[in-house]
């Protein structure tokens, strides 16, 4: 459906859009760079890569910047820019204790192995609003060049020089090993990884399947379904801890067409957490830990922390039933703002139909002497 049909429907479509154009093109400040974007506005061109499945930062920019800031709109946008490219090559399984590590905390153990690594965070600062040195509505600084916004990421506190032992510290998950406190799932229940943008997954479905979706849907969809999750009937929180949360660069490999052998090709960035919850159920060994796990492309520690408490409960109690289906059929930020902004587009013949039933049920009501509000509707049941 589209405004096309009706009179001078067209004319106002592409009215419309070059308004936009023209609003976005010739706005009163410089039009941002790429470099600008990527170096001012990381974590939404991270959440941009994540949501849409597609590790490209300049690509993701780009369409950030297009969508305007909106970044649902921005991850369509790079979502249907996926589809156009050839899949020349799939990339081997990487090993995630290979991460070169730029942010590392352990939340549940006071000296893990490692340091703890605060590395680029707020958390531990206050949420005030800092004011500009000049005019109201100037930034504090000289903008940003392509060529150094690019690299700020490395100028601001990651191209520190850390020891190997440092850069990639053993897991907290391995002291608990240790210990004999992780319960561990069965080894080869899903030995090839489910590929949703191939084949849609459904209940029930592989581990790989629901840690894909959680890995590219709507971020605020996640932390809403994680909080409902962990909130009781009388909205008390279920007791849980973050293991180990990680930020850091995994490389991609591919095989050499030639030789066959893997090539390292590039780095890409990802956020990595491990949580932690206790067995309490009745046939659960109460003497273990149960662990979920969660990856997302860029940095995106919401995403992460909410994907591993997931895991678990998806595994403990909701397999096949209404947690699964939420994670599979209802976070994907495209399948529900698309039918959410389709209700924008014209639905005259839906609605005139609706409207012509309404009348004949009344017409149908008065000329049987019965209120309209008594008359069944085409179901059998009481139209009130």
């Amino acid at each position: 459906m589209g405004y096309s049909g009706a009179r001078g429907g067209l004319e106002a479509i592409l009215a419309a859009e070059d308004l936009v154009r023209r609003r976005r093109d010739h706005a009163p400040a410089p039009w941002a760079s790429t470099g600008q974007l990527t170096a001012r506005f990381r974590l939404a061109v991270d959440r941009v890569m994540g949501e849409a499945g597609l590790y490209d930062e300049p690509t993701a920019a780009a369409a950030f910047r297009q969508a305007e800031g909106d970044t649902l709109e921005a991850s369509h946008l790079l979502r249907a820019k996926r589809s156009t490219l050839p899949r020349l090559a799939v990339s081997e399984p990487v090993d995630p204790d290979e991460m070169t590590i730029l942010r590392r905390i352990v939340p549940a153990f006071r000296r893990p192995d490692g340091p703890q690594l605060l590395g680029r965070t707020s958390d531990y600062t206050g949420r005030l609003l800092e004011q500009p040195d000049g005019p109201p509505g100037e930034p504090p600084s000289e903008p940003v060049g392509e060529a150094v916004g690019e690299a700020v990421g490395e100028a601001v506190g990651e191209a520190v020089e850390r020891t190997e032992e440092q850069r990639r510290p053993r897991r907290f998950l391995d002291l608990l090993r240790k210990l004999e406190l992780v319960d561990e799932p069965p080894a080869h229940d899903d030995p090839e990884p489910h590929d949703i943008t191939r084949k849609p997954a459904r209940p029930p479905a592989a581990r790989s399947a629901v840690l894909a979706a959680m890995a590219r849907s709507e971020t605020g969809a996640l932390v809403a379904l994680w909080y409902r999750s962990v909130l009781g009937p009388d909205g008390d929180v279920h007791e849980i801890t973050l293991g180990e949360l990680r930020h850091g660069r995994l490389p991609l490999r591919v095989r050499h067409p030639h030789t066959g052998n893997p090539v390292a090709v590039g780095e890409f960035r990802v956020t990595e957490a491990e949580a932690v919850e206790d067995l309490d159920g009745a046939e659960e060994d109460r003497t273990r830990f149960d662990v979920g796990y969660g990856l997302c492309f860029g940095h995106n520690e919401r995403k992460a922390i909410a994907m591993a408490n997931l895991d678990i409960a998806n595994r403990r109690f909701g397999r096949s039933g209404p947690l699964e289906q939420l994670l599979l059929m209802t976070i994907d930020g495209l399948d529900s703002g698309g039918f959410l902004e389709h209700l924008k587009l014209p639905h005259y013949v839906t609605f005139r139909s609706m409207v012509e039933r309404k009348q004949a049920m009344r017409a149908a009501a008065e000329a049987g002497g019965e209120p309209p509000a008594r008359i069944a509707g085409p179901a059998g049941k009481d139209c009130r």
